[in-house]
């Protein structure tokens, strides 16, 4: 069966044949390999610095790879398929409140990637917009405030809101609970969960807590100074860590919470 997403030996060589760069510290990332599939969810873990947030851009197109492949559906990804990739590969940012416009009504910042990248009418964008909030648990009118007008966790929900628009198959969340308190981090969580189930989404989701990671995904790929360290269903790498560093991240969170 084919994976929704294939990464394979995907490579990056920050400053490669750029002459300034010399005598300055580069960063090397991979190579990567992971297979996603509809309804999963794939758990990128690491320190900061790991590498992490890089992979990210580069699965959504923000970075190019120096080398490697990456697959949607068994279908490589190109420069001449950019706009398959923008359609069906959204991404969460880290902080919410700064990927927001604040000079723009929330209706605004979900309008833009319908007009971009659909040929939708105004009034077709509006009732997506609409079905679209309350998808993620916010109110019609919310599409009339502005960033300062919401609280964290309904900034983080519209920034969910601006991922789902397009209707993607996978979603890439970058520390998307990083700013949020307790209560409202369980309430995110759960939302994302549910409009996973509904929607068949494959997840790809960074964090570095350790709690979270083990409730949602379903595999996880460790990560240390731009390598793939280890790798495995979620079960098995917190049971039976194989790696130094695996163990000393797993140890770590156990201590935390007491077990």
């Amino acid at each position: 069966m084919i994976p929704l997403l294939a990464v394979e030996d995907l490579s990056y060589q920050q400053g490669r044949s750029r002459r300034w760069m010399r005598g300055r510290s580069q960063f090397h990332l991979g190579p990567i390999n992971f297979e996603l599939r509809a309804g999963e969810t794939l758990a990128i873990v690491g320190e900061n610095g790991s590498g992490k947030s890089l992979l990210a851009k580069l699965l959504v197109g923000v970075e190019t790879p120096s080398s490697g492949d990456i697959y949607l559906n068994g279908q490589r990804l190109t420069m001449h398929n950019i706009k398959q990739r923008c359609l069906n590969i959204r991404m969460i940012f880290q902080q919410s409140n700064e990927s927001l416009n604040p000079g723009i009504t929330i209706g605004s910042i979900l309008d833009e990637p319908l007009r971009l990248n659909t040929q939708m009418n105004a009034y077709e964008r509006n009732e997506k917009i609409v079905e679209t909030l309350k998808q993620v648990g916010l109110l019609p009118d919310h599409r009339y405030f502005y960033r300062h007008m919401l609280s964290d966790g309904q900034r983080q929900r519209v920034a969910l809101a601006r991922a789902l628009i397009l209707n993607p198959q996978v979603i890439v969340a970058d520390e998307p609970f990083a700013a949020l308190d307790p209560s409202v981090r369980s309430q995110i969580v759960n939302l994302l969960m549910k409009l996973q189930r509904e929607l068949g989404l494959g997840f790809i989701f960074i964090s570095h807590n350790l709690g979270i990671v083990r409730h949602i995904s379903d595999k996880i790929l460790i990560m240390q100074r731009g390598m793939a360290v280890e790798a495995g269903k979620t079960d098995t790498i917190f049971n039976w860590p194989k790696n130094e560093y695996t163990q000393k991240l797993v140890n770590s969170h156990q201590a935390l919470v007491g077990r």
